[in-house]
C-alpha cells in the first residue's frame, strides 16, 4: 500500500488537475468556434454612448499551459518558459481571490518558498471575475482587444473568439459595456481583407452587434462602435493610410456588415504630422473618415509636468481640431509603464506610479482639456505595468525582478478609475489629488 502523506495527496492533486484540465482542452477544441451569446443581460450603464464613459483595453491575451488554448504561457513566458529569469511580466496578479480551477501553478516561488500561481484569459470564471470587478468599482467597460494577425490562425482564432464570448457574458452579466477593438499591430500589406472577412464573421456568426439578447454592446449616436487601433505610426507598418481607409469605409458604409461608429487609434501628434506620426497630410483624410480619433499616449510623458505639457501642446488644441472637424476625442491615460522582463535593456519602472499621483494628474488634465470620455490603458497588462487590476504587493523572488503597488492596497487603481469615471459621467470636477488608500470602492454599477 503507497502510504499517504503530503507529497502523496499533493501528486494526486496535481494530476487529478491536469487531467480535468485536459478533458476541458479536448472539450474547448471541439466546441463552436463562433459562440452566439445564450445568456441574460443585466442592466447597468447606459451602453448607448460612449459619452461620461472610462472604458479600459482588455488585453485577454494570457494563456497557461491546459488551458484549453495550447498556446503555452501566452504572454507570460519568454521563448516558451515561463521562469524565474524568463518572463515577460513586470506586474504580478494578486490570485487571492481566485477560485482553485483559476489558478496555474508556476516555477516561480514566493519568499516563504509557496508556489506562485497565474491565471488564463481562456478561464472563462476568470474573465467574468474581472468584468465583475469593473461592475464592483464602477468602471463603465472594456475595448476587447482582437489582434488582427492572431485571428489568422486556428489557436489563435480559437484564443481570440473564447476570451471574446467570455468579455461578452462578462460584460451583459455584471452590466457593464464591451466593444470590439481591432490592432492592426504586425499586419503586412495587402491583408487588410482578412480584417474585414473577420468582422462580417463575428456579424454572421457570432452575431456581434446583432443579437438582441445582447445588451451590452457599446453603441455611439445610434450604432455599434467598433474601433481601429494602429493607423499613422511611424514604426514602419507594413500596411498603407489607403488600406486603412478602405477598412473605415467598409465598417461605416458597407450595406449588411457596416453602419458602425468607427473609433480609430492614433499617434499622439497625429495633428501636427510629427514625432511618432507618419509625416503624411494623406493621415488627416483618413481620420475625417472615422468618428472617433483616440490618440495613443502610452511613453510619451514621464512626469507630472509632461503631463501638463501634453495636455496643453496636444490634447486641448487636438479636441479644437476635432470639433471643428465633426469628430469625438478619445484621450487615452494609463498609470504608468515597464516592460523590464520583457525588454531587458529597459529599467525596471521606466515611468514610476508615484503611487497613483501620475494617472490621477493625467485626468485632472484631460477634463481641464475638455474631454468627456476616457480610454484607460490598460485593465489586465502586467506584460508593459500598465494594469489597473488587482496585483500583489509579495509578488515571486529570484531572477526575475517585480514591481508592486508600492504598499497601495491591491484594489487601488480599480478604485481610483472608478472613482475618475463617477465625477466624468456625473460631470463633476475631479479634485486635484487622488483617493486617500483607505477610501471605499465606488459602489455595484457604478452610480
Amino acid at each position: 500500500m503507497i502510504p499517504i502523506n503530503k507529497f502523496t495527496i499533493a501528486t494526486f492533486l496535481t494530476v487529478s488537475t491536469f487531467l480535468v484540465r485536459s478533458l476541458y482542452s479536448q472539450d474547448n477544441q471541439a466546441k463552436n468556434l463562433w459562440p452566439t451569446y445564450q445568456g441574460m443581460s443585466q442592466k447597468g450603464v447606459d451602453t448607448s454612448t460612449l459619452n461620461g464613459k472610462v472604458m479600459c483595453g482588455y488585453q485577454g491575451w494570457f494563456t497557461s499551459p491546459g488551458d484549453g488554448a495550447d498556446r503555452g504561457w501566452f504572454h507570460w513566458g519568454k521563448g516558451g518558459r515561463f521562469e524565474p529569469g524568463s518572463c515577460t511580466i513586470d506586474l504580478w496578479p494578486d490570485m487571492t481571490e481566485y477560485d482553485p480551477d483559476e489558478q496555474y501553478p508556476t516555477a516561480f516561488k514566493h519568499k516563504d518558498g509557496s508556489t506562485a500561481y497565474v491565471f488564463s484569459s481562456m478561464n472563462r470564471n476568470t474573465v467574468l471575475r474581472h468584468f465583475r470587478w469593473m461592475n464592483e468599482y464602477g468602471i463603465d467597460g472594456a475595448f476587447v482587444q482582437r489582434f488582427a494577425t492572431q485571428t489568422f490562425s486556428q489557436s489563435g482564432l480559437n484564443h481570440c473568439n473564447t476570451v471574446l464570448d467570455h468579455c461578452r457574458a462578462g460584460a451583459n452579466q455584471f452590466g457593464r459595456a464591451y466593444a470590439v477593438m481591432y490592432d492592426l499591430s504586425g499586419m503586412r500589406q495587402n491583408q487588410m481583407q482578412r480584417v474585414i472577412e473577420d468582422w462580417k464573421n463575428l456579424v454572421d456568426k457570432m452575431k456581434i452587434t446583432k443579437e438582441s439578447r445582447d445588451k451590452a454592446y457599446l453603441q455611439h449616436k445610434g450604432k455599434p462602435v467598433v474601433a481601429v487601433w494602429g493607423i499613422g505610426f511611424n514604426d514602419g507598418r507594413r500596411y498603407t493610410l489607403d488600406e486603412c481607409a478602405a477598412l473605415i469605409d467598409f465598417l461605416k458604409n458597407d450595406q449588411r456588415y457596416g453602419g458602425c461608429t468607427v473609433m480609430i487609434g492614433v499617434p499622439s501628434w497625429w495633428r501636427t504630422l510629427k514625432r511618432d506620426s507618419v509625416p503624411d497630410t494623406k493621415l488627416h483624410d483618413v481620420i475625417r473618415k472615422a468618428d472617433i480619433v483616440s490618440p495613443w499616449t502610452v511613453g510619451r510623458y514621464r512626469t507630472l509636468d509632461g503631463i501638463r505639457n501634453h495636455a496643453r501642446d496636444c490634447w486641448t488644441p487636438d479636441i479644437d481640431w476635432c470639433k471643428k472637424n465633426g469628430k469625438e476625442y478619445l484621450p487615452v491615460v494609463f498609470p504608468g509603464f515597464s516592460w523590464h522582463n520583457m525588454k531587458s535593456e529597459s529599467k525596471l519602472d521606466m515611468i514610476p506610479r508615484q503611487k497613483g499621483r501620475f494617472l490621477w494628474k493625467q485626468y485632472v488634465e484631460a477634463q481641464n482639456a475638455g474631454a468627456t470620455m476616457i480610454y484607460q490603458a490598460m485593465f489586465d497588462e502586467v506584460d508593459e505595468g500598465t494594469a489597473i487590476f488587482k496585483c500583489t504587493n509579495n509578488p515571486p523572488i529570484g531572477a526575475s525582478p517585480f514591481l508592486t503597488y508600492e504598499g497601495l492596497p491591491s484594489d487601488y487603481y480599480l478604485r481610483l478609475v472608478g472613482h475618475a469615471a463617477r465625477c466624468l459621467r456625473q460631470k463633476r470636477p475631479l479634485p486635484p489629488d487622488p483617493l486617500p488608500t483607505s477610501s471605499p470602492r465606488t459602489g455595484a454599477g457604478g452610480k
